[in-house]
């Protein structure tokens, strides 16, 4: 198995240029299953998860083709199959995204439940609620979902909470129904507005899409186009994070500073220095970071997937911060590894206590999900001496090539294939 062996102890500085947004890319992949023709995404980050999402798209008969190392074509015209083996939905969460498309096309579906990080429970009911408004017939036999509808009809619907899946999944579904669809209390982040750019630019008539009121008027038919994912903002924040826990100085390139207000602000409070330009976030730490309290919450408020490389940083605060996790009720599983640094990290339910020290020690650490990888990366970069990071897989997720970007800011970091501390 791969590794990542960390010296830590070095500033990072120099600039960085962030990819584009995985939470983007994969809905986007599915949305291309709408079109008559085929679509060509461009910024495609190379990742794990999107060669994942190519793998299920070709299962199902789809012409899927690497353009170039960011950009994909996506023809849906070759789908041949409906069903999506469980071994398949499993190795991806975002697979779900293709029930809205495939149920608005081809009326039907079977698929596994979805899987992904082990950060808590994520239903997908707020998906089926909806679906089932629309007409849509479920039918939940563990581990396989099975849906089927005559027409998808518009509806007018409510989600309890503002899950951007959901959000996402029946926006897709409504831009092929017959009759205007209402989606009230709808995810606001960026992600979703990219997809509603993309859906717009095949021809689906959809307003409101950054708001809580989404409103989607069914059209015949859609077309393919060409289309560019936008820079990832949580790839973006984790590198200022970074910067911030070793005491370095550096920009991140190609990004959208109104994305991460939330967690600019923060790192403000910290007492980092931050300026940014239409697309350059520059950000100079100013000696051991300051505490502060933070509250996930859906967009525009502090991200969930942000918490855990937020908490990497604050472990070595001057002071006691308090950390509430909102979203999901599983985000602090990475504490333990913490401690096992020196961090002083206290868990109860969704509320950390975090009583910052003045050093971490490096010492060999575990990785159960992504941005728990992030985290300890962050923090064994921080660290005094060698760490070594395994479940490295969970990384290369969300995250290209990190350690070699890392490198190129002064960061001593090595992924090797056996195990190895000096």
């Amino acid at each position: 198995m791969e590794h990542i062996v960390i010296k830590g102890g070095h500033p990072l500085r120099g600039d960085v240029r962030i990819e584009g947004a995985k939470n983007a890319v994969l809905p986007a992949m599915a949305a291309a299953l709408l079109a008559k023709g085929p679509t060509l995404l461009e910024g495609a980050p190379p990742l794990k998860d999107v060669e994942a999402m190519a793998e299920i798209l070709g299962w199902l008969g789809v012409e899927v083709k690497r353009e170039g190392p960011r950009t994909w074509s996506v023809a849906p015209e070759t789908l041949s199959r409906l069903v999506l083996p469980e071994e398949l939905s499993r190795k991806l969460r975002s697979s779900l995204f293709l029930l809205g498309p495939l149920l608005a096309r081809f009326g039907e579906v079977e698929m596994g439940y979805p899987g992904g990080c082990s950060i808590g429970a994520r239903p997908i009911d707020f998906h089926l609620k909806g679906l089932r408004q629309m007409g849509v017939e479920v039918l939940e036999e563990t581990p396989v979902l099975r849906a089927r509808v005559r027409e998808l009809r518009g509806a007018d619907i409510y989600l309890a909470y503002p899950s951007v899946g959901a959000t996402e999944n029946l926006m897709m579904a409504a831009t092929l129904a017959r009759g205007t669809t209402t989606i009230r209390n709808a995810a606001k982040e960026p992600e979703v507005v990219d997809l509603a750019r993309l859906l717009t630019a095949m021809g689906a008539r959809i307003r409101g899409a950054g708001s809580d009121v989404v409103t989607v008027e069914g059209v015949g038919e859609l077309h393919g186009v060409q289309h560019r994912i936008i820079p990832d903002r949580i790839e973006a924040g984790t590198f200022l994070l970074a910067l911030a826990a070793t005491g370095g100085q550096g920009a991140v390139q190609g990004v959208v500073p109104g994305h991460l207000y939330a967690v600019l602000d923060m790192l403000h409070q910290m007492g980092c220095q931050v300026s940014f330009t239409r697309d350059r976030i520059h950000l100079k730490a100013r000696g051991r970071v300051q505490p502060v309290d933070i509250r996930t919450q859906p967009y525009p408020g502090f991200p969930t997937d942000l918490q855990n490389p937020a908490l990497a940083v604050l472990v070595k605060a001057d002071g006691t911060s308090i950390i509430t996790e909102s979203v999901f009720e599983s985000r602090f599983r990475v504490a333990e590894e913490l401690r096992r640094m020196g961090a002083q990290v206290q868990v109860d339910g969704r509320l950390a206590v975090v009583r910052g020290v003045p050093k971490l020690k490096g010492t060999r650490l575990m990785a159960h999900e992504l941005r728990g990888a992030a985290a300890l990366l962050i923090a064994a970069l921080s660290a005094e001496g060698v760490s070594t990071l395994e479940g490295v897989q969970h990384l290369d997720r969300g995250y290209a090539r990190l350690e070699e970007r890392l490198s190129r800011l002064g960061a001593a970091v090595e992924r090797v294939n056996t195990l190895r501390v000096d």
